[in-house]
């Protein structure tokens, strides 16, 4: 069976990084972390380290091998939330030390981009009702962080007199 592992490449602090989003992220989990015991491009045996490990239902491998790319905008990791709490929970601690950006984007503090995101919006967004939709587009693009009362708001539209 083929499997899928998504990649991530730390130019250092790769355990830190792992262990918090481990820690943050419900239903994840650490798995082990080893040194290159040969020599590579990105240094001597022993001085390049690979962590496994999963982030809910998502397996993940890390490697801090000194700089490379920087983490951008074209790889994120969506979280989604069923609830504000867990939303603003997720949003504290991956903001901090990092910057928070436009439509539930923020990068972390080692420059990876997240985009917390609640449950509801896919539903809301999928609506056949276009009006509904764009409304909700429109609350959502001016949110930075977002807030499920104010897109619920969007949906039910303009109180009716």
């Amino acid at each position: 069976m083929t499997k899928i592992i998504q990649h991530l490449w730390f130019e250092k602090d790769m355990r830190a990084a792992v262990r918090f989003y481990v820690a943050t992220i419900p239903g994840s989990s650490m798995g082990p972390i080893h040194a290159m015991p040969a020599d590579s491009p990105s240094g001597p045996a022993g001085s390049v380290h690979i962590a496994e490990f999963t982030l809910g239902d998502q397996r993940y491998m890390a490697i801090e091998a000194g700089p490379l790319d920087r983490f951008n905008h074209s790889f994120s990791i969506i979280v989604e939330c069923d609830d504000q709490a867990e939303i603003d929970r997720l949003w504290a601690a991956l903001k901090e030390g990092g910057s928070t950006e436009q439509c539930g984007w923020l990068k972390d503090r080692w420059g990876l981009s997240w985009q917390i995101v609640p449950t509801l919006l896919t539903k809301l967004m999928s609506d056949p009702d276009h009006a509904k939709t764009k409304r909700v587009a429109e609350a959502m693009l001016k949110m930075v962080k977002f807030e499920i009362a104010e897109l619920k708001r969007a949906a039910d539209g303009p109180a009716v007199r």
